[in-house]
């Protein structure tokens, strides 16, 4: 073992965020944090299991996050990594080997320890339950070689093949460690809401698809050096129920029907704020929104069809006409508060002539009503996409408009999040709406990588998959930053994803309510959260 990460070693460096900036909710109090109270929240989609390994969406993210810690957590204003459940850890100069040294006295709310054994347990049970149940953890976990228990402090995680990312995965959610009851269920038993974790929360009541209630956890003292305190939460409680309408949401905060709410759009702020409320913004790291093509269907095997539909889309519409100054365009195929993102607003930008242009080489010809075909093929592409965000619909609805507009149709497919994920699962789509968030650039190697999810459901790529790989090799900051700007250029180039606009959580709150905190990815965080009474 080399070097210790935990005094900011080469690869901790890689883990500064490209673009530091939001409201992360530290700048929200007065007086002195009081605790006690019950935090009534607003959620806009129903959280989709209770499991932290399975979760995908932000929404679900938002209660998983609460009952399990991870071995480190990340700082969202510089990226570093910071003690959590581990107070130090060390890693190979290859990079297939990472040692965490446990904090003493750590149990689980059943009161059994959390110690390196069940470190192991968590790991290995990651691996067993794969990539269909959880394709983010598992993802975290190529190419596992196994974890040895040093001593019951002290683990050891191995990798057959490099793995630089692993470090900052490890403060993720889906890698929270849980007891080891819980994890010997079966993973549908899971989303159930008997989840045991270490976390400064524990579920008092789920239920699927409607709500879900968290309990303090009496006795909590090991807290993340990210946190303002590492003791007990203030909150005795928090509600979390599932509220879908925007205007309900809004009017049940400004009533005071509910303390926080998500998914407050631009029409909601005066109405939040002529309550005395505030609403909380900032942008998310990882995979922008965007357009994710199914490249062996239809007209979309065309790499022509593809490169089209990077510059048929005005994204300052869909951000100006939806959304509101808060958020911004997708400029690359990371997001800009991404370690490694580079600027390629120059290839991602809006010009329709060059559009019609490059169809109309590729034979696509338009139609008596402006749709092209070629070869007898209508240019008619489909979308699918879920609720898991509010603005989603009105966003492709109106890029319906735009690639009208060029010769392209564009038909919308909304389904709920469970047919999503399993039409997401089969490939049976034409073009797959959605983002996926983490502050970090390995990312586009669990989004585009042939060996991973691969919903592009592509071949091989010399170029792409040597990038991809490369990059978990590089410890030095700035070589995985230039491998990562040249990876998302072979997406572009591949015509692999088609960038619309970055996601931002914008979060109303009430004037009660102080400290509701964005952590490093972007999710909420209420261990400092205290009610004004």
């Amino acid at each position: 073992m080399k070097r210790p990460l935990a005094l900011a070693g080469a690869l901790a460096a890689t883990l500064s965020l490209a673009a530091c900036g939001g409201d992360t909710g530290a700048s929200d109090t007065s007086g002195p944090p009081r605790p006690g109270g019950t935090l009534r929240y607003g959620l806009s989609v129903a959280p989709t299991c209770s499991d932290p390994v399975q979760s995908m969406t932000n929404q679900t993210i938002y209660v998983t996050r609460q009952i399990v810690d991870s071995l480190v957590d990340q700082d969202p204003e510089t990226g570093q990594l910071k003690p959590w459940l581990a107070d130090s850890w060390f890693v190979s100069a290859d990079a297939k080997q990472f040692v965490f040294h446990l904090k003493p006295g750590i149990t689980f709310s059943d009161g059994t320890p959390l110690d390196a054994e069940a470190v192991r347990r968590n790991f290995d049970a990651i691996v067993a339950v794969g990539g269909a149940k959880a394709p983010l953890a598992a993802s975290y976990l190529a190419g596992y070689a196994g974890t040895t228990v040093v001593d019951p402090q002290t683990v050891r995680v191995e990798f057959g093949t490099p793995n630089a990312q692993f470090l900052q995965a490890a403060s993720t959610v889906q890698l929270g460690i849980q007891s080891v009851a819980t994890i010997a269920k079966p993973a549908d038993e899971r989303c159930l809401g008997n989840n045991i974790g270490s976390g400064p929360f524990t579920y008092a009541d789920w239920k699927q698809g409607a709500a879900a209630t968290l309990a303090k956890r009496t006795g909590y003292t090991w807290g993340s050096a990210v946190f303002a305190h590492q003791g007990e939460a203030y909150l005795d409680r928090i509600d979390f129920t599932v509220v879908p309408e925007s205007g309900v949401r809004t009017g049940s905060l400004g009533s005071g029907q509910l303390d926080a709410i998500s998914d407050a759009l631009p029409q909601d702020v005066p109405q939040i704020e002529d309550s005395g409320g505030r609403v909380q913004f900032t942008s998310n790291p990882g995979v922008p929104f965007g357009l994710q093509p199914n490249v062996t269907r239809g007209a979309l095997r065309d790499p022509a069809v593809r490169a089209a539909f990077l510059t048929a889309l005005d994204r300052q519409q869909l951000v100006d006409t939806v959304l509101g100054p808060e958020f911004k365009t997708a400029t690359s195929v990371l997001a800009s508060r991404t370690p490694g993102y580079v600027d390629l607003s120059a290839r991602v930008k809006f010009d329709p002539e060059a559009a019609k242009k490059i169809l109309d080489q590729a034979g696509w010809v338009p139609g008596a009503d402006g749709i092209r075909a070629k070869d007898g093929q209508r240019l008619t592409v489909g979308v699918l996409f879920a609720p898991v965000f509010a603005g989603n619909q009105a966003i492709l609805e109106l890029a319906q408009q735009q690639l009208r507009a060029v010769g392209i149709e564009l038909k919308l497919d909304p389904v709920s999040v469970a047919e999503w994920t399993t039409r997401q699962n089969a490939k049976d789509f034409d073009l797959n709406y959605y983002n996926t968030t983490r502050a970090d650039g390995d990312i586009l190697r669990t989004t585009f990588g042939v060996d991973q999810r691969n919903l592009n459901d592509r071949g091989p790529s010399e170029k792409l998959d040597a990038l991809l790989t490369a990059q978990l090799s590089a410890t030095d900051a700035a070589a995985r930053a230039r491998i990562l700007g040249e990876a998302q250029g072979a997406v572009l180039d591949e015509g692999l994803w088609i960038p619309t606009v970055e996601l931002s959580q914008a979060i109303g709150v009430a004037d009660s309510v102080a400290d509701v905190k964005f952590e490093a990815s972007a999710r909420l965080q209420f261990h400092d959260t205290w009610l004004r009474r």
